[in-house]
């Protein structure tokens, strides 16, 4: 008996030590998703991770978005810092590179990287290191109203160059439809528009170029004539009345409630609209279309260029090998065809868009997916100090208190004093 007992506490001491050892290899994971739908099946695939990986626990923490970008500088300096934190890529990124708080993990997904789309894995690599892996894209473009289209006979499918555009503002108005509606008062929807153009007029070396201080940077030919062709929109009057004092919610809610003709929005405002719609039931799928921003003449960017977010994962320094392995098991085609399937992203892993169950997004996916240059946001991919100048220059072309020679200027010299 005596010596069954000594047997059993061994055993129960060997137990013990497993069940500390499993306890070893825990991942942290830091998130800013509120949509609890989709956290529920994030929830999932953690847990099916550590079913199929004993001895590693995947520790799921969230924060509202403004604190997350409030406290993660101070969050990554801490001992006890996550594992896996949530990016919009772009100039934070770069900044957290700089700092040496995030682990290079290009070794650890050479082969597995190939399944992803170009553009988005280029927007985490840095000096051809690959420092996080993309989780979902989106694309800016025209949202429009097929009925106020129709009624100032204005065919979306013909606007194809900048001029088209500017034509198409002007038939709409001679018919009494509110062209543009757009948010002013938070600048940043406003800036979709010298950004765009920039894209289109120089594309991916003009940028490339002012990121170099070359051809005179943000002041230089291209970013002058960005804003020289919004001023030709400007002059035009193509929005609502009072458009810089509306808050974008408030002007998805417009274009939701059928009172203006198109908007330049984020692909994610095709849902968007309708919550916002003073009925929450907003514009039918079959009373929206969709163009992409139009070329501009003689312009060097590609007609398949694409402007958006795009928005992924880190992998901070010093964590176990297991946070890289489950972020790779995360952002897998079985999982990323999942999420689709709910409508919830825009794929980035190669053949998961045969789960987008959606002609809206299977179009958005088919652009992305043709884009060899998806530029994210400005105000994200050049830092929140350049970033908030860009937004405001581009806010004071729009209500005329600022030249366009000025504004890019002002953009040279705000990437200057930052770099």
């Amino acid at each position: 008996m005596r010596l069954l007992g000594k047997l059993g506490l061994a055993a129960a001491a060997c137990l013990l030590l497993a069940d500390a050892a499993a306890a070893d290899t825990i991942v942290k994971w830091l998130h800013i998703e509120a949509n609890p739908a989709q956290v529920k099946i994030w929830e999932e695939v953690a847990r099916a991770y550590e079913a199929s990986h004993p001895g590693v626990k995947v520790e799921m923490q969230f924060l509202e978005n403004e604190s997350y970008k409030a406290k993660l500088p101070t969050i990554l300096q801490s001992k006890d810092r996550p594992n896996i934190i949530y990016s919009w890529a772009g100039g934070v990124l770069k900044t957290q590179i700089e700092a040496g708080v995030l682990d290079d993990i290009t070794e650890q997904v050479k082969g597995y990287s190939d399944s992803l789309t170009p553009a988005a894995l280029a927007a985490f690599t840095a000096n051809g290191r690959v420092y996080g892996l993309p989780t979902a894209l989106s694309q800016v473009g025209f949202l429009c109203n097929k009925e106020l289209m129709a009624k100032a006979k204005v065919d979306p499918a013909g606007i194809k160059s900048w001029d088209d555009l500017l034509a198409a503002v002007k038939t709409l108005k001679a018919a009494g439809v509110t062209p543009i509606v757009v948010g002013g008062a938070d600048k940043w929807p406003l800036h979709f528009y010298w950004t765009h153009l920039a894209v289109r007029i120089g594309g991916k070396p003009a940028f490339d170029a002012a990121l170099r201080g070359e051809d005179s940077g943000f002041a230089g030919e291209t970013f002058q004539k960005s804003g020289e062709l919004f001023k030709q929109l400007v002059d035009l009057q193509p929005f609502q009345n009072g458009f810089l004092g509306f808050k974008n919610p408030q002007a998805v809610g417009y274009f939701g409630d059928g009172k203006a003709a198109m908007t330049l929005a984020i692909s994610t405002v095709y849902h968007l609209q309708r919550a916002l719609a003073a009925d929450k039931v907003g514009l039918s799928e079959d009373k929206i279309c969709w163009f992409d921003f139009p070329v501009v003449s003689g312009g060097k960017g590609a007609p398949t260029d694409t402007l958006g977010g795009i928005t992924g994962w880190l992998v901070t320094k010093g964590s176990p090998k297991e946070a890289v392995d489950f972020l790779k098991y995360f952002v897998s085609k079985d999982v990323q065809t999942r999420l689709a399937a709910g409508n919830f992203i825009i794929p980035v892993v190669q053949g998961a868009d045969a789960g987008l169950n959606n002609a809206f997004m299977k179009l958005i996916a088919t652009n992305l997916a043709k884009s060899n240059y998806h530029q994210n946001f400005y105000d994200q991919s050049l830092g929140p100090s350049v970033g908030r100048v860009v937004n405001d220059v581009t806010a004071e072309i729009a209500g005329g208190s600022m030249s366009p020679q000025n504004a890019a200027k002002a953009i040279e010299a705000a990437w200057k004093q930052g770099n």
